[in-house]
């Protein structure tokens, strides 16, 4: 029973983180005051995060890494780390939430890292959530046509999602070349949400795909050892 209502409260919790990037990344609709305060929000969740998976991290020096567990742990650090310099970086530029930490870094030094990894948390949050798909959806009760409907919407989304990505000049954003973001203010609140989404889409697709090739690859080197480990015995017994 308590180990129902904690997996409720991580569900919670990772929800909550994503609904607060979908609004982090839509600046031209909340403006500043809200923007800074979801920026809070999102710093204490991320904390509460890691203390409910504890576990997880006690373990990263544990145990064999497979294809899967290197990329999943690889994402979940470069998320976290992307994350914390936002925060901080955003903290140093806060005239609302915060403005007693206003300056404990070059303005100019945080704006343009704040952009970027801003940025950065976005995409590798739509990755990380696309690892956990094949996990989330494997108790699916679903033919193959329900299944295969499904994937390609999630595709096409997803391709829709990756154009949007390129069409907004997010690449200039990861790398440093643009010092401002560039926002639509004519474009409606849904609108800019329903982009956003898309474009998160698109990298939990990646993920998706990403982690259906890692753990696709590791069941074909248990079902290889298996089939070696029972056809030896009659391999050697044909021979004799």
């Amino acid at each position: 029973m308590r180990g129902n209502r904690m997996r409720i409260i991580k569900k919670a919790v990772d929800a909550c983180m994503t609904v607060l990037l979908l609004c982090l990344m839509a600046y031209q609709v909340t403006g500043e005051t809200l923007h800074e305060w979801c920026g809070i929000g999102m710093t204490v969740l991320l904390i509460v995060h890691h203390i409910l998976n504890r576990k997880w991290t006690a373990t990263l020096v544990k145990g064999k890494y497979n294809a899967y567990r290197i990329v999943s742990t690889a994402v979940n650090a470069l998320l976290f780390v992307s994350i914390v310099l936002t925060a901080v970086c955003g903290m140093a530029m806060s005239s609302k939430a915060v403005p007693f930490l206003y300056g404990i870094l070059p303005v100019s030094f945080a704006r343009r890292f704040h952009l970027s990894m801003s940025y950065w948390s976005f995409v590798l949050m739509g990755f990380h959530l696309g690892l956990h798909v094949p996990a989330m959806t494997a108790g699916w009760k679903m033919n193959k046509t329900v299944k295969t409907i499904l994937a390609a919407i999630f595709a096409v989304i997803a391709g829709i999602g990756l154009w949007l990505f390129v069409k907004s000049g997010i690449p200039g954003y990861l790398f440093f070349r643009s010092p401002f973001a560039f926002f639509d203010y004519d474009k409606s609140g849904p609108a800019v949400f329903a982009e956003n989404l898309a474009i998160l889409t698109a990298f939990a697709f990646l993920g998706a795909c990403c982690a259906s090739l890692a753990k696709g690859d590791k069941k074909g080197r248990k079902e290889t050892k298996t089939a070696a480990r029972s056809g030896s015995p009659a391999e050697s017994k044909r021979d004799r």
